[in-house]
């Protein structure tokens, strides 16, 4: 019986994780207008009625999709080791991010401009507020870790670069140099050079996409 529960559990989870992705994806290409429910079931390859088991509704599909990229922003600043250490993940956790979630940039992107999704985005923006604020502070404690003079400008200039790489990384695609500006950065910054490129070739989840730190050498 346990084990059933267990199957059906993790068949609930695919199933939400499926219309996130489908959802992330047709938003993307078509705008939240050009998407219907139908078209994001059947690209998920589940039942029109799973929407409104998991989501309620296609307003709160896209507050989904939404809270997806707080909390993968957010995520960036959850690192380990020195300052050094957990400013290169925090760099190259950000960048590997921009690799795998242009789709998701770019439909939330959409979505903070647009009058008809700019409420959902502003909502989501404030239940993630206080997660925000809390990286926000956690990249300010790394470069006072680092003995920067003013560690709040480092964090704002910091996240300003990596906004931006994000935008040109999801208007130019492939064609942006993305490794090269994680060396950039890694130099800008005084940090060892990384050994290996970005892992490109193998996407994880979007669940993994968060920055670990490691020694430098």
């Amino acid at each position: 019986m346990a084990r059933s529960e267990e199957h059906n559990r993790q068949a609930r989870e695919r199933a939400r994780e499926a219309l996130l992705e489908a959802a992330i994806t047709l938003f993307a290409e078509r705008g939240v207008a050009g998407a219907s429910i139908a078209e994001i079931t059947r690209r998920a390859g589940v039942a029109q009625g799973l929407v409104s088991y998991h989501f309620g509704g296609k307003d709160q599909l896209i507050s989904a999709v939404i809270d997806r990229w707080f909390e993968t922003v957010i995520g960036f600043s959850q690192v380990e080791g020195t300052p050094d250490e957990a400013l290169a993940a925090v760099i190259d956790g950000a960048l590997l991010a921009t690799a795998f979630a242009v789709p998701l940039q770019r439909a939330v992107l959409a979505m903070q401009l647009q009058p008809a999704t700019h409420r959902l985005f502003a909502e989501s923006e404030e239940r993630h507020a206080v997660g925000a604020a809390a990286a926000e502070d956690a990249v300010r404690a790394i470069f006072r870790g680092r003995g920067a003079a003013d560690p709040s400008l480092e964090e704002v200039m910091l996240r300003s670069t990596l906004e931006g790489v994000f935008v040109k990384f999801a208007v130019f695609g492939d064609t942006y140099p993305l490794e090269d500006a994680r060396r950039w950065l890694h130099r800008l910054y005084g940090l060892p050079e990384p050994t290996l490129p970005l892992p490109l070739s193998l996407p994880p989840r979007a669940s993994e996409l968060r920055p670990r730190a490691t020694p430098a050498d």
